[in-house]
């Protein structure tokens, strides 16, 4: 049954969470549109993963640039001179990968037009159980954060997490069920922006586990394959 507030703005980057938000919202609202954030990343790639994904699943996508976190740095995927970490993220530790307060404003940010639009319902593809350690992807953090929206814009939005608490396998798991599979052929994951994926940082490493947990093949990497037996 369809929302009976029935419009969506998914906080999109082309990404693997993202895109199955993006078939979740749009199985679950009548309307939905998609924000890009031009935050100033290192990895462009971002952009047209975005941008295809959107036509793919016919959904109005909205690109805002917001280059602040640049000129902050800080991040691997803002500066240059940080280099991405090798292998799993080690637990309890923040990684060089986090961008600092990027889901808050992107969340703030989105929140924003969603007022200008009359639309009360936002989606994210926060997720506190896949070990990245980003504090800003906190069930706590995102609750927090929808109260102090709706006493900073006197407005009720509803910020809806529906990766929050699952594996990656059971992302990929919704993802098939949401026929999401075939516009996660072109989505990003890699922290180092590269096509084909490194396969070696922890973005890389924590998708290819949850594919593998899921028991499916990643659609990314059969696309990969195919445009290299094309080549050949």
């Amino acid at each position: 049954m369809k929302n009976s507030k029935n419009k969506a703005i998914v906080i999109f980057s082309g990404g693997q969470d993202s895109t199955t938000c993006l078939y979740w919202a749009k199985n679950n609202f009548d309307y939905v549109e998609a924000l890009f954030f031009d935050y100033g990343q290192i990895h462009k790639i971002e952009k047209k993963s975005a941008i295809k994904i959107a036509k793919l699943a016919n959904i109005k996508l909205n690109i805002l640039d917001i280059p602040t976190f640049t000129q902050i740095g800080g991040s691997s995927l803002t500066d240059k001179n940080l280099k991405n970490p090798i292998g799993e993220v080690k637990k309890n530790i923040t990684p060089i990968s986090f961008v600092p307060g990027r889901n808050l404003i992107f969340l703030t940010f989105g929140a924003a037009y969603a007022y200008t639009k009359k639309i009360y319902n936002l989606v994210t593809g926060v997720c506190e159980t896949d070990c990245s350690n980003y504090p800003d992807c906190r069930n706590a953090t995102i609750k927090s954060l929808e109260k102090s929206i709706f006493l900073g814009m006197d407005f009720k939005i509803k910020i809806h997490t529906p990766l929050i608490k699952l594996t990656k396998a059971q992302a990929v798991i919704l993802a098939k069920k949401l026929g999401a599979l075939d516009a996660l052929a072109y989505s990003h994951t890699c922290y180092n922006g590269t096509f084909p994926p490194c396969g070696k940082c922890p973005a890389c490493i924590l998708r290819a586990n949850g594919f593998e947990k899921a028991g499916l093949p990643d659609p990314l990497l059969e696309r990969t394959k195919k445009l290299k037996s094309r080549s050949k």
